[in-house]
């Protein structure tokens, strides 16, 4: 029995190398072709990218991002989701790692150096749809959203499955707590958590 998991465990193993090389591949040639401004990127699992025409996607050095659940076993199964549409930018800093994360840029995304984001966080900068409802049952719904740009500071940490809201800033240092709803700005090297999120205590003490 002992031998049997073995061997199942290094083909299993094999197969994830294996694959993981050719998503690699893959990704880099679906963001060559889409025009964006990468360097070396590691990930495990292909995720979802889409630049509409206008749309500008920078990343920068050592960028990792995990597709599912053998990158990164927390409990969320889909891909990362990278979208990016006319006239906004996504752009990402150094030493950035994402789980199962969605940016959806409709107005501009920044994040910093060195910053992790948890498995299963989104990041919106628009609503989606009017709050009106006459306006949302109408053909012109996508016209009445509103939208506003998104900033998470160098070295900061977004737990897991938590969901950044348009027009906030988290600051530099800063921690969200896994499951938290940020509606507003999170100073800088301060702790926030909850739904919505509010200010727990300073990172440190």
């Amino acid at each position: 029995m002992k031998v049997k998991t073995l061997l199942y465990k290094a083909l299993v193993r094999g197969c994830e190398v294996c694959g993981d090389a050719v998503c690699r591949m893959l990704l880099r040639l679906r963001l060559w072709a889409l025009g964006a401004e990468f360097s070396d990127i590691r990930s495990t699992g292909l995720p979802f990218v889409r630049v509409s025409s206008g749309g500008r996607l920078i990343i920068g050095r050592h960028f990792a991002l995990h597709n599912g659940a053998h990158g990164n076993p927390i409990g969320a199964f889909n891909p990362c989701t990278i979208v990016v549409e006319r006239g906004a930018t996504l752009r990402i800093g150094d030493n950035v790692g994402i789980s199962q994360t969605a940016l959806i840029a409709a107005a501009d995304i920044t994040i910093g150096d060195n910053v992790k984001l948890g498995g299963g966080v989104r990041v919106y900068t628009t609503d989606f749809h009017s709050l009106d409802p006459e306006v949302r049952a109408s053909a012109g719904d996508r016209d009445g959203r509103k939208m506003a740009p998104v900033t998470i500071g160098a070295n900061a940490f977004v737990g897991a499955f938590s969901i950044i809201l348009k027009g906030v800033t988290i600051g530099e240092r800063a921690v969200v707590g896994a499951g938290s709803v940020v509606t507003r700005d999170v100073p800088a090297g301060e702790i926030w958590g909850g739904n919505p999120a509010r200010f727990i205590r300073r990172v440190g003490e």
